[in-house]
């Protein structure tokens, strides 16, 4: 029983991470359709997720529509109810309930002025006193939930929940921009960083390559490395690889990367370049390497 996700970049599209983190997260299976944001390729797509009018948007194996993140999430989570989307603790769940729908409709500074770029960090920007604002106040109601009900894990609520899923964008803007939290916060903030789902779809859109330039005027002064995991190097390759069947689709292989002195073969160029960028954020990958 198959849902099916509309998302938009994975380096711009921060509701299309939330919508994509409600199934990765939780373990449900999704078939995933792609558009370029700002092009025609979005209106095509939506085409077949009427009456959806933005990304995401997910359809259920049954064909009901369903747009807007937050209703994807709740409807998840009724028809998997043992998945976790919320916490099991009815106050922890209520609480979860209310940061999610303060996060659907507010911090509209943070993300006007500093829209999710995963691409890239810069340091230098300028902060305005609305955005200091905002982070004042995620440092406030991400430090009430972790105090009451997260002490033993890095997530607002002990073990990942919707929540997180819901705060995953607002985390990569304060990396990407260098927005100055203190350090509980920076914290929070770092375990999304080195999250592996977090990290696949990072490295997913690292190989998709699209450039949005209408981000430029919202970069820093200066650019710095992503200060999230440093990833495990590899490299473009060619010749025959260990593997003949790509750890991802079980297709033969055409597209090589080189890790460690050895060469891995995947189906497609997409399959390649995420690996290339993030190995150890795919265990498919790194279970085939121990393998051998």
């Amino acid at each position: 029983m198959t849902y099916d996700l509309a998302i938009g970049d994975r380096t711009y599209s921060s509701w299309s991470l939330r919508g994509w983190l409600f199934f990765e997260k939780f373990g449900l299976p999704v078939k995933v359709h792609t558009a370029r944001l700002y092009t025609d390729e979005v209106k095509t797509l939506l085409q077949g997720f009427a009456p959806a009018r933005l990304v995401p948007a997910m359809k259920t194996p049954e064909g009901e529509v369903v747009g807007e993140s937050i209703a994807i999430l709740e409807t998840l989570a009724e028809r998997h109810p043992r998945a976790g989307h919320w916490p099991a603790d009815p106050a922890a769940r209520a609480m979860a309930r209310y940061l999610v729908a303060e996060m659907h409709a507010g911090f509209r500074d943070l993300r006007s002025d500093c829209p999710m770029n995963l691409a890239k960090s810069f340091a230098g920007r300028p902060v305005s006193d609305a955005v200091r604002a905002d982070l004042a106040r995620l440092e406030d109601i991400w430090s009430r939930a972790r105090a009451r009900f997260g002490a033993n894990g890095p997530w607002l609520f002990g073990t990942y929940s919707g929540a997180d899923a819901f705060f995953a964008p607002v985390a990569a803007r304060i990396a990407t921009y260098d927005l100055p939290v203190g350090p509980e916060a920076a914290a929070y903030v770092a375990a999304h960083l080195a999250d592996p789902t977090f990290r696949r779809w990072r490295a997913m859109g690292l190989a998709q390559n699209f450039e949005q330039p209408s981000y430029i005027p919202y970069y820093g002064k200066v650019e710095r490395p992503w200060p999230g995991p440093a990833p495990r190097t590899a490299t473009l390759a060619d010749g025959r690889s260990e593997n003949a069947a790509c750890p991802y689709s079980g297709k033969p292989v055409s597209h090589f990367l080189q890790m460690d002195g050895r060469i891995w073969g995947f189906c497609n160029a997409f399959c390649r370049d995420k690996t290339l960028h993030d190995p150890e954020a795919f265990p498919a990958f790194m279970a085939m390497v121990a393998r051998a």
